[in-house]
C-alpha cells in the first residue's frame, strides 16, 4: 500500500513541474508590436479663396538660392568682367626742324672715311696721277657712282691747279662746295602733303620689304604729327602678316588711324578706302604703305599700278616715295630703276644711313631717277627720320 502511495506522490509532482514549464514558456513568448501611430500631419497654410481676406504673413526663415541644395548638373559658371584696354598715351614727336643737324654727330660717325679720305688725299704736297686715281676710287668706294665720280675729279682737279696753295681751310672748303654741287641745293625736298585745291594729300610709299618701308611710313606719321599735321594709315601691304599690327601700333603713338583689311586681301582696296575715311575725317594727309616682297615679281609690280590707278579714282597721288636700304649701295640702283618704271617716283627715302652705309648713294641714286632725297633715317629711334639737308649731309660728310 505505501509502495502505490509513493507512486502516486512522484507523479503529482512530476506532472506540477511539467504544469509549471509550460506555464513559463508560455509567459515568455514575446507579445506582437502594437500598431503603428497615425503621423502628425501640419498642413501647409490655407490659400485665400476668393472673397476671404489673406492671412497676415508670418516671419519664417527664409533661405537664399546660394543656401538650397539643387539637383545634381553643371557648377554654375562665374562670369569674368572684360578686362580693361588701356589705351596707350599719345606721344608727342620732337619737331622737324633741325633734326638733321641733331643727328649729325651718329652720321658723321660712319661718313667720315669718304670726308677724311679726300680731305687727306688731297693735302698731299704732290697730286700726281696715282693720288687722283686714288681719289676716284675712295669716291667709287663710297657708291657716289662712275659718271658722277668722273665730273668732281675733273672740277677738283682744274680748282686745285688754279688755286696752287693749299692749305687745310682751302681745301675742306674747297671739297665743301664740290660736294654741295654734286648733292644739289636748289632741289625742292619738301614732301608734298598739302595740296592747294583739296584734302587730304596722299602719299604712297613703295619699296622692297627689308627696306625699312612700314618703319619708315610709321616714321614719317610722327614727322607730320609733329609739324602739326593730322594723318590717316593705309595699312595695303596685306601679305606680310605683322605688316598691318607694326603700322597701326605706330598710328596709336601719335593718335593716327590706321585703315586695314583681311590678312591677304585686295591691296587696292585698302588703299581706297584709307583715302575715302581719310576724306571723311577731314585729316590732311593719307599715308599708303604698299606691299614690296620682291622687285623682280612682275604681280607685285602690277598690284602697285593697281593701287596707284585705284588711289587715283579719288583723287591724284601727290607723292610716291621710294625706300631705299642705304646699306645696299649700287644694288637700291637696281630696285629704283624697277620701281620707277611701274610707279612716278616723286622723291626718295634712304634708310640706314647710320652705321657701314656709304654716303655717296645719296648722289648715285637722284642722278639715276632724277629725283631727290627727301627723307633720310639715321638710326632704329622713332624719331630718327630726318629731311634731308644737303648742308648738314655735307658738313657731316667732310668732318669739323
Amino acid at each position: 500500500m505505501e509502495t502505490v502511495i509513493l507512486a502516486v506522490v512522484i507523479a503529482v509532482v512530476v506532472l506540477a513541474a511539467l504544469g509549471g514549464l509550460l506555464v513559463g514558456s508560455r509567459r515568455r513568448k514575446p507579445l506582437p508590436p502594437p500598431p503603428p501611430k497615425a503621423p502628425d500631419i501640419t498642413a501647409p497654410p490655407a490659400e485665400p479663396h476668393v472673397g476671404d481676406e489673406a492671412e497676415t504673413p508670418r516671419d519664417e526663415p527664409r533661405r537664399t538660392i546660394e543656401e538650397v541644395d539643387l539637383p545634381g548638373g553643371p557648377a554654375p559658371v562665374a562670369v569674368e568682367e572684360p578686362p580693361v584696354v588701356e589705351v596707350p598715351p599719345i606721344e608727342v614727336p620732337e619737331p622737324t626742324a633741325g633734326r638733321l643737324i641733331r643727328l649729325r654727330a651718329r652720321l658723321s660717325r660712319s661718313q667720315n672715311a669718304l670726308g677724311k679720305g679726300l680731305l687727306t688725299l688731297l693735302s698731299r704736297e704732290h697730286l700726281d696721277e696715282d693720288t687722283w686715281e686714288e681719289i676716284e676710287d675712295t669716291l667709287l668706294t663710297a657708291d657716289v657712282g662712275v659718271q658722277p665720280t668722273q665730273e668732281l675729279v675733273e672740277r677738283l682737279r682744274e680748282r686745285v691747279r688754279v688755286l696752287g696753295t693749299r692749305t687745310p681751310e682751302e681745301l675742306r672748303g674747297l671739297l665743301r662746295e664740290e660736294l654741295l654741287a654734286l648733292v644739289g641745293t636748289d632741289v625742292d625736298r619738301t614732301v608734298r602733303t598739302e595740296p592747294e585745291d583739296r584734302k587730304p594729300g596722299i602719299v604712297m610709299v613703295v619699296g622692297v620689304n627689308g627696306t625699312g618701308k612700314t618703319t619708315t611710313t610709321g616714321k614719317l606719321a610722327r614727322v607730320l604729327v609733329a609739324d602739326g599735321r593730322t594723318v590717316v594709315l593705309g595699312a595695303a601691304d596685306t601679305f606680310r602678316a605683322a605688316a598691318a599690327d607694326q603700322l597701326q601700333t605706330w598710328g596709336e603713338r601719335v593718335g593716327a588711324h590706321t585703315v586695314r583689311g583681311p590678312e591677304a586681301g585686295d591691296p587696292a582696296s585698302v588703299a581706297f578706302d584709307a583715302v575715302k575715311e581719310g576724306k571723311e575725317m577731314g585729316v590732311d594727309v593719307v599715308l599708303i604703305d604698299t606691299a614690296g616682297r620682291l622687285h623682280t615679281k612682275t604681280g607685285l609690280m602690277d598690284e602697285l599700278g593697281k593701287v596707284k590707278r585705284v588711289v587715283e579714282k579719288h583723287a591724284p597721288l601727290d607723292e610716291v616715295l621710294l625706300v631705299l636700304d642705304a646699306t645696299t649701295g649700287q644694288n637700291g640702283l637696281v630696285q629704283a630703276r624697277v620701281f620707277a618704271e611701274v610707279v612716278d617716283i616723286t622723291g626718295i627715302v634712304l634708310t640706314k644711313l647710320d652705321g657701314t652705309a656709304k654716303g655717296g648713294i645719296v648722289v648715285a641714286v637722284q642722278r639715276e631717277l632724277g629725283v631727290p632725297v627727301k627723307l633720310v633715317g639715321l638710326g632704329e629711334g622713332a624719331d630718327d627720320l630726318a629731311p634731308f639737308e644737303p648742308e648738314a649731309f655735307v658738313d657731316a660728310l667732310i668732318g669739323d
